[in-house]
């Protein structure tokens, strides 16, 4: 099973979209590494579209940092649910990397989601895409041991496992940062 299949997709500003029209209704912003987009808690007002850079969601348990998701270039990424119903956001959005990223607000995403004709159906695959993330991710903790939820994120994922840091890995995974370092070098030693 799948834990995660992030494959980006450009399709956020389709060349079917006359983009001179709705240029203004988007702002364009460069954050540094570690750069808090949205706090838990917080209701969500914008969305983010990734031109460069790598982003998480994660959240607060008992002050242990979880993260659930990363998100990489031509993805989008916002607290789905708390930008919907303005209920506060579960969990927090938060840059990995120095990121460039497009922001839209929430009425401006609503226009264009009125105006531009298919753009609704094409956020609600993109909605649909993120709650079968979470299925997956939510069945492969419950089936899965740490050593196979790894293997299926270097099969599936392999470049989170290259530009991610390790304690963000191990936290995705459910582990320390001391179990994934040995979980990493006994795969290494099977390969040899």
């Amino acid at each position: 099973m799948c834990i995660m299949t992030n494959q980006p997709t450009n399709k956020f500003f389709t060349s079917d979209l006359n983009w001179d029209d709705y240029r203004h209704l988007v702002k364009e912003i460069n954050v540094p590494a570690k750069t808090t987009l949205l706090q838990e808690s917080e209701v969500s007002k914008n969305a983010y579209f990734i031109k460069k850079g790598c982003l998480r969601i994660w959240f607060n348990n008992n002050g242990k940092d979880v993260t659930f998701q990363f998100f990489f270039e031509n993805q989008g990424v916002s607290s789905i649910e708390s930008f919907k119903s303005g209920q506060p956001s579960l969990f927090s959005i938060e840059s990995i990397e120095p990121s460039t990223l497009l922001v839209i607000s929430k009425s401006n995403l609503e226009l264009m989601v009125k105006e531009i004709p298919g753009y609704q159906a094409f956020m609600q695959e993109h909605i649909f895409q993120r709650l079968n993330h979470y299925s997956k991710l939510f069945l492969s903790h419950i089936k899965n041991n740490p050593q196979e939820r790894y293997l299926e994120l270097l099969a599936e994922s392999p470049h989170i496992i290259q530009r991610v840091p390790q304690h963000y890995i191990a936290s995705y995974l459910g582990i320390t940062p001391v179990s994934l370092s040995r979980i990493r070098n006994k795969v290494l030693a099977e390969k040899k």
